[in-house]
């Protein structure tokens, strides 16, 4: 077996919660040091990002980008956890908005907004996520976050059902996305199906059932579904540095623009901050740097081990 150091894309199934999916994959795998960016809820399928080895390392660049779903919201009836798992909050509501108004509705959510997390989430209060509060009848006290809404698109309305696309930046609840569309309607909405399509630059044509990574691990197929970690984050710019430059990297030392043998500044339509990839001049993944402008070098923000990865 290789040195496991990578990134699985799951398409996972409803169901299970994305810890369930993590210790399916420590067992099949049979490493300890695994973990996923960016949690999908049990109601919930599709793109789920599993980190193993040092790539756990790379979770907040991971879990940090943009998301995509695809779903559907049933309006005339909001419930306490605002999807079709929860109890309504009161009877269904028959006065459904025309196509119009609900077009109307779901493009005043684009661009950034303030979202009032789900009582029944996973959210933290005091160290303790929000849903054990709520399950015990009290009401968690949520503070509002900052999110950006790209795009809120509706696909298809057979009332009360409403078929839509949402892109999103990380950190999003289309959960309080679905409720919140009900308030604005006056009719109330719960969130009924959802499917992550997207996360960051991985999709699902990419994603692989678990079944399927099973088998393959069976096979020794590694190469089939662990993506190896330097071909992780490719939307962010990469530099290659000399031989000097990456014993100095290795340490934590800052680079000057004199130890960079090649570049690549692709950047995603998202990406405004300057961190880079850094990788050896045998295309070792290093780590990542950030560039300041002002002094003209490469600060080390996270140094990956040396390892060999065979």
């Amino acid at each position: 077996m290789p040195t496991m150091d990578g990134l699985i894309i799951v398409d996972k199934p409803a169901g299970l919660t994305s810890h369930d999916v993590v210790l399916r994959l420590r067992k099949i795998l049979r490493v300890r040091r695994i973990g996923h960016a960016g949690t999908l809820d049990p109601l919930a399928t599709g793109v789920l990002l599993v980190t193993v080895g040092q790539a756990t390392r790379l979770f907040p660049y991971l879990s940090g980008a943009d998301k995509t779903y695809k779903g559907e919201i049933r309006l005339g009836l909001a419930t306490e956890t605002y999807d079709s798992e929860g109890q309504p909050l009161g009877p269904a509501c028959q006065a459904l908005p025309e196509e119009q108004e609900l077009l109307e509705a779901a493009a005043s959510f684009v661009g950034e907004i303030s979202q009032l997390p789900p009582p029944f989430s996973a959210k933290k209060i005091n160290g303790r996520p929000a849903f054990r509060l709520a399950r015990r009848g009290l009401r968690p006290e949520l503070n509002p976050v900052r999110v950006v809404i790209h795009r809120f698109l509706i696909l298809d309305y057979s009332p009360p059902l409403v078929r839509f696309l949402v892109e999103c930046s990380s950190g999003t609840y289309i959960r309080s996305l679905a409720h919140d569309l009900g308030l604005k309607l006056g009719c109330g909405a719960h969130l009924s199906v959802l499917r992550r399509v997207a996360s960051g630059y991985y999709t699902e044509d990419e994603a692989l059932e678990l079944e399927k990574i099973e088998k393959l691990a069976e096979e020794q197929s590694w190469d089939r579904f662990l993506l190896p970690l330097d071909s992780l984050l490719p939307e962010y710019p990469a530099v290659w540095l000399d031989e000097q430059g990456a014993r100095a990297f290795a340490h934590g030392t800052g680079l000057s623009l004199r130890r960079v043998t090649r570049a690549d500044l692709v950047r995603s339509r998202h990406q405004n901050f300057p961190v880079f990839r850094v990788f050896s001049g045998d295309n070792r993944l290093l780590g990542l740097a950030r560039y300041e402008s002002g002094e003209l070098v490469f600060r080390p923000e996270l140094v990956l081990s040396t390892r060999p990865s065979g």
